[in-house]
Parts: structure tokens; sequence; C-alpha cells
């Protein structure tokens, strides 16, 4: 039986989400850091339109999430998609500066671990974004990505392509299984590399399902058994994703830029995915962009079968 979510005073949530959350319908939580930091304009703005769009055509509800002017927000319209494809000063946010950007007034653009505190908050329980971020290749600076951590405190479904390419994928695995994070393959035994067609040796995921309604049962049962978020992972649609041993070399490349000019922290992975867009003429570009949409879609389809169950 559907339970009454209590959405706290300090979140703005649109009239249409709060209204599909209380009668227990199906809504998908969309991130905003690929509008405003990943992708480029107008191409950003196109892709979470068509996001959404995705969403809608299952039946569920899209609920795109994002702090403006200091005001966490899930739901946002059409002109606040907007505003975020085209504002300069957008600050990309995840969970540990959200108290930051409300406090001090700011836009922001939410990343996974924000996006699923958010989202939780709201009373939204399925969230698709394109990659997870994780453990970056290099032992030094020391870099694991919060999303990690957060999958493991907060009880939402992560709908995605595995984690970024740019990752070390096996030690971002191994963190996920340490944390007691579910990592389940859809239509798939092997664990995702975002926009990359293949990996080896294939990193096997922690089980399989082959149905939106399987998926959707699956995390009920992590769930009612005291556990937290889960990752459901299909791979990149085959026509567009990139060769392995091409991406490669691009991201040797992209690299070896990043470490000329000196760039570190969260600037990483938003200044290695612009460059491989730049050199792969575009192909990560296209890729990214039909994962994100085939993940919402996804997305909205467990919704709809948890929706169905609950």
């Amino acid at each position: 039986m559907h339970q009454t979510q209590t959405i706290p005073e300090w979140l703005a949530v649109s009239d249409e989400v709060r209204a599909a959350v209380a009668a227990g319908g199906p809504v998908v939580a969309l991130e905003s850091t690929l509008i405003a930091h990943g992708l480029p304009y107008p191409v950003n703005l196109e892709t979470a339109r068509a996001a959404e769009r995705a969403c809608r055509a299952v039946g569920a509800t899209p609920a795109t999430i994002a702090v403006l002017g200091g005001r966490p927000t899930v739901g946002l319209s059409g002109a606040q998609l907007e505003a975020l494809a085209t504002l300069p000063c957008v600050r990309k946010a995840g969970r540990r500066d959200l108290g930051a950007a409300v406090a001090l007034g700011h836009h922001a653009a939410t990343t996974v671990s924000a996006t699923m505190a958010l989202a939780h908050a709201a009373g939204v329980r399925v969230f698709a974004t394109g990659g997870l971020g994780g453990a970056h290749r290099e032992a030094e600076p020391f870099d694991i990505s919060a999303d990690l951590t957060e999958l493991a405190r907060t009880p939402v479904l992560v709908v995605c392509s595995g984690a970024k390419s740019i990752l070390h994928l096996p030690r971002t695995i191994e963190i996920l299984e340490t944390l007691g994070v579910p990592v389940v393959g859809y239509r798939t035994d092997a664990f995702p590399a975002f926009y990359v067609g293949d990996h080896a040796p294939p990193l096997p995921v922690s089980a399989r399902v082959d149905s939106p309604g399987e998926a959707a049962d699956l995390f009920a049962a992590h769930v009612r058994m005291g556990g937290a978020g889960a990752v459901l992972a299909q791979p990149c649609p085959a026509d567009v994703a990139v060769p392995a041993e091409e991406f490669d070399r691009w991201l040797t490349e992209a690299s070896r830029e990043a470490g000329a000019a000196g760039v570190t922290g969260a600037k990483v992975t938003p200044f290695l995915l612009s460059r491989l867009a730049a050199l792969s003429g575009g192909r990560t570009l296209a890729a990214n962009q039909a994962l994100i949409v085939a993940n919402a879609r996804l997305a909205a389809e467990v919704a709809a079968a948890r929706s169905v169950a609950q």
C-alpha cells in the first residue's frame, strides 16, 4: 500500500510531481549536472527535454532536479530548464554542497549524490542518469565520487550505463561491493562502461534482470531488508557505442591536456568529457545523448512497474 510522503518545507516540488508522488504514480528523477556542465548548449537542453519526453511516453512524470536561487527544486518547469542550460554562473553541487548552495543563494546543478538526496526527500525512488561517478584511475590524488557513498545510504534506484568510462571501473565495482550496493545488469551480465561498447576483461554484475518488473522487485526486496540505494545498469545503445581502443587513445590525449592545464578536483570530469567530445568528432557526445534518453525510458518503465506493485 502506498504511504504518504511528507515533503520538507525547504524543498520546492512542482505541483505535477507533488500530485504524482501523493497518488503513488510513477515518477523519475533526472539530474541537472549533465545540463549545466556535462553537455554543451544547445545539446544540453535538447537532451534534457528528450529525457523528459521519454519518461512521459511511458506514462511517468519526469522530475528534473536543481538548486535555483538557493532553493532545492524537484520538477523544473520548461523555463527553469532553459535557464539552467544557458546561465553562465551555475555551480556544480554534490551532496556536501547543498547546504552552501542554499545558504548563499546559488544556482547549482546537482550531481548523482545530490540528486539522490533531494529525490528521496521528495518521495521519488527511481532516478535516471548517464553514468555514475566512481574511483578515478590515478592513485594520487585520492579521488572517489560521493555518488558511491550516497548509494550506500539513500534508498533510490539509479538507472545508468555503468560508471563513466574515464574512471577506474574495477575499483569502482569493488567499492560498491564493500558498501553493500547491488550492481544489477539490465539484460547484461557485464558492468557497462558508459559510452564504450566493450570492456576487457568484462566486469561481472552482482545480479541480472531482464524486465522492468524484475528490476522493481529486486529493488523493493533490497530496501525491504534494510538496504539503501542500488544500481541498474544497461549498456549504451550498440549503434552509437564507441570501441574501447579508440576511446583509450582519446582519453590518453585528454588526460595529458588536463594535466598540462592543471585541471583538478570537480573540474576534471567535465574537462575530460568536453575534450573527448572534441577528439572523437562528436561521437562520444552522440553516445552520451543516446544513453541518457535510453536510461530515462528504462527508469520510467521500472517506476511504472514499481507503482503498480506498491
